[in-house]
């Protein structure tokens, strides 16, 4: 096939003019590529056409024939080939990094739960006890400074309890009643309910069974946050391919690929991360970090 195509481009050359045929050049770069002028391919073969036919005409030897110069031509345009493939694989390359960006946030809201109950062989004493202990609570919470908009107050569960054997399974006698309800606290106060939160348990002394629960702390604002910090995460990508790229002597061009990684919200200075991403709600101080992942072109 190879043959074929050189007949064809050496019959072509018969066509153009000698002015033009005469066009060739090659240019090494200071890299070691040699850089060949437009048409050179064409105005190679254009030659070797023009000096197998003086060959012919004058019955030069056969290493000197119109054969000797489909050879020589095939070998030329084999090394073109191969510097046309090289610079094209060269394109293909690309450095790929990951940037990062790390902030420290401070959080902005506090939801806090506690549960209150109460227990009476009869359900309806157990209920008054529950619906005595409920305002008491929230009367406790406005003196802390606590708006009562900040608070709800859920719906009343109830458990039947019943006597079990010496084997430890249940009976079908009654042996009373467990009722149960939970208050919720939502605030942009944090360290005020954080406090709240340690010192509820004095409702104890009191005579109320309350079960104050860890706060949970979280940030409001990462969705604009998010953004920002992906800006930061995406230079540093950057930066760290111009190092690499500026090691071995080369320089990066385009991006060709970029893609977010998952957003880690973890304690400060906790080195816990997830593949899935974190967003830690037990800490009021938490660090934000943000990844991208970064494709360049290599030049």
């Amino acid at each position: 096939m190879l043959i074929a195509i050189v007949t064809a481009e050496v019959r072509i050359c018969k066509h153009l003019s000698v002015r033009r045929r005469r066009k060739f050049s090659l240019t090494r770069k200071p890299d070691g590529y040699i850089v060949i002028s437009k048409n050179a391919y064409l105005h190679c073969l254009c030659f070797l056409s023009d000096w197998s036919e003086h060959m012919s005409e004058n019955k030069a030897p056969f290493w000197q024939n119109g054969g000797f110069a489909i050879a020589l031509a095939m070998v030329i345009s084999a090394l073109i080939f191969g510097w046309f493939y090289s610079s094209a694989k060269r394109g293909d390359e690309a450095i790929t990094v990951t940037g990062s960006a790390k902030r420290r946030i401070t959080s902005d809201l506090v939801v806090w739960g506690a549960g209150v109950s109460a227990q009476s062989p009869q359900l309806g004493d157990a209920y008054r006890q529950l619906a005595d202990n409920i305002p008491r609570i929230k009367q406790y919470l406005l003196q802390k400074g606590i708006a009562e908009e900040q608070m709800t107050v859920s719906a009343i569960s109830s458990q039947t309890l019943k006597r079990r054997d010496s084997e430890g399974n249940e009976t079908g006698e009654i042996t009373g009643y467990a009722l149960s309800q939970q208050i919720e606290v939502r605030s942009s106060d944090v360290q005020k309910i954080a406090q709240v939160a340690r010192e509820a348990t004095e409702l104890i002394n009191q005579g109320i069974l309350i079960e104050s629960k860890s706060p949970q702390y979280y940030y409001t604002k990462i969705g604009d946050l998010k953004i920002e910090m992906l800006g930061e995460a995406a230079k540093d990508a950057k930066e760290r391919a111009e190092r690499i790229a500026q090691s071995t002597g080369n320089s990066i061009g385009s991006v060709r690929s970029a893609k977010m990684g998952v957003l880690q919200i973890t304690a400060a200075d906790s080195t816990e991360v997830s593949d899935y991403g974190m967003y830690d709600t037990s800490t009021i101080e938490k660090d934000m970090t943000a990844v991208v992942n970064v494709s360049f072109a290599v030049d």
